[in-house]
């Protein structure tokens, strides 16, 4: 079993890529600095189930901290997955330099520890948003990225840059992996459908942004993790590797349709109110997801349907504790 460092270990996704790698005997050491983007108390609840794991470690560690990021070098992972982040689009152009500052100098912090650890695998998390607003639909890897529209859309596009870099120069496999709409239980309470979810639950109306025609591809968690834990176990068993996947699900959603099936799944009458599109916000992500497919055996199986009722499940559960 690998020795496996995860960042970003207490969020949404990490925590349970932690869960997923400790159930398959995996040794997990995970890092996570409790920013202040939302509550550490629930970041501490995502970690419950794991925390106390024989087979995992846990280190409060900023990865703008170059000692402390240093220090973990210690530790001798055979791969990280990189799922540290400043996330979010409309958040980055209010603070744009704190996210060149995490989602830039940060992944520089991690490579620098792994050059000092003798590790050269690398599993990212990227992002759709580096797509922009694409005429053509789906979103392959290899489509223009020039021309990002928001700055968190920049600095995870400037992080696969930089990732290449160490490849080229240090021989580090690599995999970067674009996720689309992640979502399910633990979902960050800011994302749209935590958000919706809450609002209905106040009797508030959801906003909805534009006229709903614009589409998300929206991918339940374990479809997520389930190609992660993939991209995981094909660097381990290979070399020379630099690979740009989409994380996906091939199936947009429009929010107009998105905003129906969720009250449908919350048991209320629709109270919507429309405003203005917002800056920064694409027309559509929609992930082409043959490659991932073919090189990770990748093949996300949750409907947005099933997905909805797996989170409602949860969050109706988490009302009542």
């Amino acid at each position: 079993m690998a020795n496996i460092l995860v960042t970003g270990c207490a969020g949404f996704i990490g925590s349970h890529v932690c869960e997923r790698l400790l159930a398959g005997g995996h040794h997990v050491t995970g890092i996570d600095n409790f920013s202040d983007f939302y509550s550490r108390h629930i970041k501490e609840s995502n970690m419950h189930g794991f925390s106390q794991s024989e087979n995992f470690v846990f280190h409060e560690v900023d990865i703008l901290n170059v000692p402390l990021m240093n220090s973990l070098a210690s530790s001798k992972p055979d791969i990280v997955v990189h799922l540290a982040a400043r996330a979010g689009v409309r958040p980055s152009i209010a603070d744009p330099k704190s996210y060149a500052d995490v989602n830039i100098t940060g992944t520089q912090n991690i490579l620098e520890m792994m050059r000092a650890a003798g590790c050269c695998k690398l599993f990212f998390a990227s992002s759709s948003s580096i797509y922009g607003n694409q005429k053509e639909v789906p979103f392959k890897e290899d489509a223009p990225q020039d021309k990002p529209i928001s700055p968190y859309a920049f600095t995870k596009r400037a992080a696969e840059l930089l990732n290449h870099t160490y490849h080229h120069l240090y021989h580090f496999d690599i995999i970067n992996a674009r996720f689309f709409t992640v979502y399910g239980p633990r979902q960050r309470p800011d994302l749209a459908i935590h958000k919706f979810a809450r609002m209905i639950a106040n009797d508030e109306p959801i906003e909805m942004y534009g006229n709903g025609d614009t589409a998300r591809d929206y991918t339940y968690i374990d479809d997520t993790v389930s190609g992660v834990v993939k991209g995981i176990e094909y660097l381990l068993k290979n070399e020379n590797v630099f690979e740009t996947i989409n994380l996906g699900n091939h199936h947009p959603v429009d929010l107009k349709t998105l905003i129906e099936k969720i009250y449908l799944h919350a048991g209320k009458p629709p109270h919507v109110k429309q405003l203005p599109m917002q800056q920064g916000d694409v027309e559509i992500t929609y992930a082409d997801i043959s490659r991932a497919g073919a090189l990770l055996d990748y093949h996300p199986a949750t409907s947005i349907d099933e997905g909805l009722k797996k989170f409602f499940d949860w969050f109706k559960a988490q009302s009542h504790s």
